[in-house]
């Protein structure tokens, strides 16, 4: 057991259970954003909180263009800030993790998904609860571990460091990264960061690269007619199943001619998923409208307009082919909030900080690897604030039924995101 297992375990188990007693939904977030501001005031940290502008995240290109649309009210985030040594004389580095979880279809869980629940597996100690892989844990664990770090500095008769250590608690990761998009177009601090770790769950790997989304929806029209009669009607689900033939055909091209080196491992780097359909308006009515709509993946280098662009050109081919498609061309749009895909060179320090800490606490595995989900990530390298994902969990528990994650992991996390710190102010 490490350092930081030994002397911050029962403080930082009794955050975590706290924080994930919280539903903190869309739009909930509230409540436990006073409550971790209050526990970083009380630990120390000088607070600072911040709510997102809805007319500025309306002008950037990831968030809808009606501001209407984007939810910020009762939303705030906060941060929190511990001073080493000469605090400009070094550099800052930010800490962060989103406090939003997703919502619960609480039928599927075998217990409240709001009341944290230990059980031993195989000999590991596990906690289940909505958030607690993502990531409410991986939160918790950026909180002691600078504070962790801080107390060994300033209970140091020779402490050597300077710089800055802020921890982050962000709203709306789930809805577009509402919290960390507002932090990177407008620095809520009075000092500029240097660099980030997210500590969203990747299994204790460095992450280095994130996959972009775009959303789009897709609107066909045909023309209704009895069943018993339905030879006089348009059915749109063939058209609809044309379509999605094209786009798991334009999928499996992509995956061909786009290409990188950190993506080689997924079976589907770049993938295509209808997630939601709706036709008709009868059962016994020739359904004569359908909307579909589509998450499409964007690969590091690539922009979602680039993207959009491949998809608009092919399902325009079909339309051109088809008579009834030219007559009446189908509606496809964006919608939702966008992913732009995201990327930092391995050779960044707060990358080399992270794989240093990693071995120092056993973990080998320090190849940086890509991701094909969206993150905070992309918002603070797009301001020039180099960005790594690093934390305990699986992507695989994220938004599942009873979703579970190793203590040990976190403990782990934990120590590692401290030491981590401490070679990225050396």
């Amino acid at each position: 057991m490490n350092d930081f297992a030994r002397e911050r375990d029962a403080d930082l188990r009794e955050f975590t259970k706290e924080l994930l007693r919280f539903d903190t939904t869309e739009g909930e977030e509230a409540p436990a954003q006073e409550f971790v501001r209050k526990r970083l005031d009380e630990l120390g940290f000088e607070t600072y909180e911040w709510t997102a502008d809805a007319e500025a995240l309306a002008d950037h290109p990831s968030f809808p263009d009606d501001p209407d649309e984007i939810q910020v009210e009762r939303r705030p985030s906060v941060g929190g800030v511990l001073e080493f040594g000469d605090p400009d004389a070094g550099p800052t580095l930010v800490l962060n993790g989103h406090v939003d979880v997703v919502p619960v279809a609480r039928e599927s869980w075998s217990s409240d998904p709001f009341e944290p629940t230990w059980s031993e597996e195989d000999g590991r100690r596990e906690l289940t609860a909505r958030g607690a892989a993502d990531m409410k844990s991986g939160l918790a664990a950026c909180v002691f571990a600078a504070k962790h770090l801080h107390e060994a500095e300033t209970g140091d008769s020779t402490p050597d460091l300077d710089g800055r250590v802020v921890v982050e608690s962000v709203v709306g990761e789930e809805a577009g990264g509402i919290g960390a998009a507002a932090a990177a177009l407008s620095n809520p601090y009075p000092f500029e960061r240097d660099a980030a770790v997210i500590a969203e769950p990747t299994d204790l790997r460095p992450v280095t690269a994130s996959e972009g989304s775009l959303m789009k929806r897709l609107r066909l029209a045909g023309r209704s007619a009895h069943a018993a009669t339905r030879w006089r009607g348009v059915d749109v689900l063939p058209y609809f199943e044309e379509i999605r033939r094209a786009f798991r055909d334009l999928e499996a091209e992509r995956g061909e001619t786009v290409t990188h080196p950190l993506y080689e491992r997924f079976p589907v780097p770049w993938p295509v998923v209808v997630g939601r359909v709706e036709a008709g308006d009868w059962a016994s009515s020739v359904p004569a409208e359908s909307t579909v709509e589509l998450r499409i993946g964007v690969a590091p280098g690539e922009t979602v307009a680039e993207v959009e662009d491949v998809f608009d050109q092919r399902l325009a081919e079909l339309v051109a082919d088809d008579e009834w498609l030219s007559e009446h061309p189908p509606e496809f749009e964006r919608f939702s909030v966008q992913f732009e895909p995201s990327e930092i060179d391995a050779d960044e320090p707060v990358v080399a900080a992270v794989q240093r800490a990693m071995e120092a606490h056993g973990l080998s595995d320090t190849e940086p690897r890509g991701a094909t989900y969206g993150a905070d990530a992309r918002h603070y390298i797009e301001a020039g604030i180099p960005t790594v994902m690093f934390g305990p969990g699986s992507i695989e528990q994220a938004h599942f039924p009873d979703e579970t994650i190793a203590w040990s992991e976190v403990l782990t996390a934990g120590g590692a995101l401290a030491d981590a710190a401490k070679e990225f102010l050396e």
